[in-house]
């Protein structure tokens, strides 16, 4: 192919990261209304703000001069025109300003004039027709479409957008984000408005409205039809006289699960296996459930006021684990005797508890014998009896008997699902007889592109199927009962279905957490929030590996974390439920049972025949995929690429585990060549937390293009000298910051430094060992993080002593004789490490000194031997014990050396994180995050001397 001309994009020189990164953690906070993803729960979703950002930067040409294309703008205005679009960045990634016409209106148009400028450097290509159409910008495509962020905020941007997934309800979810709305926008609600509701047919609906409103509507239509045949089902209680008498509708149901007991004495009563009995823990609205023994029987009443000491671990013998304790005799029941009764069929279910509306508050009451005879005489006509993987990630519940979907619901809540499904088919045919009622053709089917009467009775059948997905997540036995908040929580608050001992059975009949018509009205305004005024979407079922849907398309992707989750068998909970009412409309994705698995690209062990078995499978597939989009992604565009980073990942050879190398290895295996990294933070903490928790950023996006096919091979030895050379520019910009350009955070550097390193050990078709076999991601990965934290040839040579000695001792005493061959190896000697007051040497022993240990009195403008080492932990010990304005004090003393002291301790925060060395990680990164008010300290006390180079 001619050479193509490709200026280099804004994501490949720079990204205003921080407000990029506190978008995203704004969007994850709660209380901030309907988000889209709401419309239906996925796993691990991306920000929009990030999605929007990556993408818009990703099609966004750099100002900066290139002097082979003979475009762009000198150092000043491209740094003043880059400036210009970091603004643009920062209003398109506030939550506000998600829908505001004149923001995207804006964006759009920086991607069109870039798009027009690469069309204009392209015109004289042979493919210029096809390939660089000024007057169309190029669609877009996600292979791994997922939760859908990437392809929605694509089509915000104005982009006609594709998405392809093979998994049935990521396709559903995408359908219902990006392909369904755009057909019915600006269309007035048709169905049945609610008695005394505000809402008129004088009201204008724009956007998403109508639409919204009928899923409102339709869903209320839905839930009073279901109640004409199983309210008895859901009866109400009878209230004390205490709480103002009369009859009062239930909340939810309190259940534990029980065993016989393993105590000969009581082996014929089935005893609770209660994990806490506090309903409420609310100050002056505390309840708890106290148990009453009777002979060989056992009842349960609810009581007010503070409970007593032990309530709260309900008849458990232990903080973890199914260990309990028989309620009769005391006897421990273990977690296998549990096991063994369930694969048997002998657990079974007692109430507990009931909740009920009581005027303007909850009451709490003991449980009835009519109540639990009513639940558990309901008998479902239909249930999803379809068997899930025992040994599916994150799967707990196989231990205990539950082997297929249906096991994981009461009879109760089985009918109550079951029933919303059966009419959410007949809320289907009411919707196209509303629609023709008022003038709409019928059409086709959505399948066959329609947007008439019959597409829109089938668009609303999607979202109230979703609603019902939504209630099924609210409404399992898997589920739990929150005495903080009083209230269900689901069974997904993480990305695994984990066995709980006691439950709640919300009245989904009711408008209260739990139950349908909140969640339809839920799913209706995160509807609302879609945008409408956008280019068409697509929606498909295929296998990334395979696909030819890329081909000219931009391409950012989300793909599956190795074996991180697994979509496949978690979103059969929701598959079950979905197939029932969508199979008719969608016949093609729901011609399976389940969710298809076998090529789904997650490294299950048990799936595969082993962990080594599932990585050759994951780094298969995963380089088939990429190298489709290698080869088939628009040439005009780097190709962006998200990987989920978990705190595991970070080890003593720095960033890397099976799952990041091999996702690595797939990704150059397929012909990429990595141009950048950005590591993105979308959880609410941005603090550095204890070693061990989830402190990195929560993805990194990989920028990739193309490897040139006639890239030469380099060996070892040439790959370090570059290494050496290039890396120490790209660290220092990192961790200095330029241009408006925020440094990169002490605990996501050791991530942001694989861009530049595998840059270049990715360009070359291979690095070659000293025996000509090629150098493996894992050895690149160890070596770009080794130089890193040992920090090239930056330092003094006491430095570099201190640095090795950290590496292998910390603050313990090594021998004598280890010390004073090292020291001469690093160009200096134990007592001129001594007289520069970096370490002690006594008894044969030598250490380092710690900040504590240091003089209060030292004074570096009268320190003639001050290294680095010294000066950083000076600074360390005056910050910790007399702030920032003494600390600036010292560093207004030795300004020379400002920049070697935060590089250092950006280094050692990187050496100490990964040797889960804590506290003293805390230390460098408590400095480097006062390093800014350190500065402006030494600003104001005046700087001593020359600010003239130091000979470091």
């Amino acid at each position: 192919m001619q050479n193509i001309k490709t200026p280099k994009k804004l994501i490949e020189v720079a990204l205003p990261l921080d407000d990029i990164n506190e978008a995203c953690v704004y969007e994850k906070m709660p209380g901030i209304g309907a988000h889209p993803r709401g419309i239906h729960l996925w796993w691990a979703r991306r920000p929009l703000a990030a999605a929007r950002a990556i993408l818009f930067a990703q099609m966004v040409n750099d100002p900066g001069y290139e002097r082979s294309m003979g475009r762009g703008v000198n150092k000043e205005r491209a740094k003043i025109e880059r400036e210009r679009l970091f603004q643009l960045i920062r209003g398109l990634v506030k939550w506000e300003n998600t829908n505001d016409q004149n923001i995207l209106a804006q964006a759009r148009e920086e991607i069109r004039k870039s798009w027009q400028e690469t069309c204009e450097l392209n015109k004289a290509h042979p493919d210029a027709a096809t390939l660089f159409d000024p007057t169309r910008v190029p669609a877009f495509h996600d292979p791994f479409g997922g939760g859908g962020a990437l392809p929605l905020e694509a089509q915000r941007l104005g982009l006609d957008s594709n998405s392809s997934d093979l998994n049935p309800v990521a396709v559903m979810i995408n359908k219902a984000m990006i392909e369904i709305p755009p057909k019915f926008a600006n269309k007035e609600p048709i169905g049945p408005i609610q008695k005394g509701s505000s809402l008129g047919r004088t009201i204008q609906f724009t956007g998403n409205q109508g639409l919204a409103e009928d899923i409102r509507r339709y869903g209320v239509w839905l839930i009073d039809e279901a109640l004409k045949t199983v309210a008895s089902f859901y009866p109400v209680i009878e209230l004390p006289a205490q709480y103002g008498g009369g009859k009062a509708p239930v909340i939810a149901w309190l259940w534990t699960r029980t065993v016989k007991s393993p105590n000969p004495a009581f082996s014929h009563v089935e005893v609770p296996l209660v994990s806490n009995y506090i309903i409420s823990n609310k100050a002056g609205k505390e309840a708890y459930i106290h148990p009453v023994i009777s002979g060989a029987a056992y009842t349960f009443e609810v009581r007010e006021g503070k409970p007593p000491n032990g309530t709260e671990n309900g008849t458990k013998s232990g903080p973890r684990g199914a260990n309990f304790l028989c309620l009769m005799s005391g006897s421990p029941i273990s977690a296998d005797y549990i096991r063994d009764e369930g694969k048997a069929g002998r657990i079974g279910t007692r109430l507990l508890a009931i909740v009920a509306e009581g005027g303007r508050r909850r009451v709490y009451l003991s449980p009835t014998e009519e109540h639990e005879f009513v639940a558990k005489s309901a008998r479902p006509t239909w249930k999803p009896e379809v068997p899930f993987f025992q040994q599916a990630l994150g799967f707990r519940v196989g231990n205990y008997g539950i082997s297929n979907w249906a096991d994981l619901f009461t009879s109760r809540q089985l009918v109550g699902l079951g029933t919303i499904s059966e009419l959410v088919g007949k809320a289907k045919e009411k919707v196209r007889a509303d629609a023709s009622s008022v003038g709409w053709p019928d059409g086709n089917g959505l399948a066959d592109g329609g947007s008439g009467a019959i597409a829109y009775g089938e668009a609303l059948a999607v979202y109230l199927a979703f609603a019902l997905d939504r209630c099924a997540d609210f409404s399992n036995t898997c589920t739990r009962w929150v005495p903080g908040n009083q209230k269900v929580m689901n069974l997904f608050g993480k990305q695994t279905v984990s066995m709980t001992w006691d439950f709640p059975e919300a009245n989904i009949f009711l408008e209260t957490v739990g139950g349908y018509v909140p969640a339809a009205k839920y799913v209706a305004d995160c509807v609302e929030t879609l945008p409408w005024n956008v280019s068409s979407g697509h929606a498909s079922q295929a296998d990334a590996a395979n696909n030819s849907i890329t081909q000219g398309k931009v391409v950012s992707t989300d793909p599956p974390y190795y074996d991180n989750i697994g979509y496949s068998d978690l979103s059969d909970f929701f598959y079950v439920w979905l197939r029932q009412p969508l199979r008719g409309i969608f016949p093609d994705l729901f011609a399976t049972m389940a969710v298809p698995k076998d090529d789904e690209l997650v490294a299950t062990p048990a799936r595969h025949g082993g962990k080594e078995k599932a990585e050759a499978f994951f780094l298969d597939g995963m380089t088939k995929a990429m190298h489709r989009l290698a080869e088939q992604a628009h040439v005009a565009f780097p190709t962006t690429i998200y990987y989920a980073f978990k705190q595991s990942e970070t080890t003593d050879l720095g960033t890397g585990n099976t799952g990041w190398e091999t996702f690595l290895e797939a990704v150059i295996r397929a012909g990429f060549a990595i141009t950048g990294t950005w590591p993105l933070r979308s959880e609410q903490e941005f603090r550095m937390r204890g070693l061990g928790a989830n402190a990195l950023a929560s993805s990194i996006v990989l920028v990739c293009s193309k490897r040139d096919v006639t890239a030469e091979s380099i060996s070892r030895r040439d790959f370090l000298r570059e290494l050496k050379s290039d890396l120490a520019e790209s660290v220092e910009l990192m961790i200095g910051g330029a241009d408006g350009i925020s440094p990169v955070a002490p605990v996501d550097l050791a991530q942001a430094v694989i861009g530049p390193g595998m840059a270049i050990f990715s360009k070359y078709s291979a690095v070659l060992e000293a025996d000509g076999s090629p150098m493996t991601v894992h050895t690149a990965l160890t070596l770009i993080n080794r130089m890193l934290t040992e920090g090239v040839d930056e330092f003094d040579s006491n430095t570099q002593f201190c640095l090795a000695w950290f590496d292998e001792f910390g603050w313990d005493a090594g021998e004598f004789g280890k010390a004073d061959v090292l020291a001469r190896a690093k160009g200096t000697g134990v007592e001129g490490l001594k007289e520069s007051g970096v370490v002690s040497a006594f008894g044969g022993k030598v250490r380092l000194l710690k900040p504590a240990d240091y003089p209060r009195d030292w004074d570096p403008a009268t320190d003639n031997r001050t290294p680095v080492w010294e000066a950083l932990h000076q600074l360390i010990r005056a910050l910790r014990s007399d702030g920032e304005a003494v600390a600036g004090g010292l560093l207004a003393g030795m300004p020379q050396r400002a920049e070697p002291i935060r590089n250092l301790a950006y280094r050692l925060y990187t050496l100490c994180e990964r040797k889960g060395w804590a506290e003293e990680a805390r230390a460098y990164n408590e400095l480097i995050s006062s390093w800014t008010g350190i500065e402006v300290a030494s600003h104001e006390k005046g700087h001593f001397g020359s600010q003239s180079k130091l000979d470091i």
